[in-house]
């Protein structure tokens, strides 16, 4: 059953030179976004985080907890009236994206689609300064 809560996770690797963050590009409406997917059962949100990158992207890691909150209607989402229990996946890209680029803080800014993932892509970018 789905929890009454949302995730957003942001990926990302250290380079010698800047942060690079991996955005995906989803199927359904070719906007390009981070990690999101809802809660299930009883699952915390930290623990729906680390559940929702295995299943999108194949990664495990390091989770740190920003500040930013926002809201989504769940009618923002092409397939929500078919949303159920998540399956299991194999590792690397699932269905739901057709693409993941690795890019630098300004690039990925631009290409966002939602302001909740630019916000919280700028605080994680501020984190990662200092």
């Amino acid at each position: 059953m789905r929890a009454p809560f949302q995730i957003l996770v942001l990926p990302f690797r250290l380079t010698a030179t800047e942060p690079e963050f991996a955005v995906l590009k989803r199927r359904d409406d070719d906007n390009w976004q981070f990690v999101a997917g809802g809660g299930e059962d009883n699952e915390t949100p930290l623990q729906a985080a680390r559940r929702e990158t295995q299943e999108e992207i194949g990664l495990a890691g390091e989770m740190i907890k920003l500040d930013s909150i926002s809201t989504v209607p769940k009618n923002c989402f092409a397939a929500a009236d078919s949303w159920g229990p998540a399956e299991d996946a194999e590792p690397g890209l699932s269905s739901e994206h057709t693409e993941i680029k690795w890019l630098p803080y300004q690039q990925a800014y631009e290409i966002l689609k939602w302001d909740s993932n630019r916000n919280a892509l700028w605080e994680l970018n501020e984190r990662l300064k200092n």
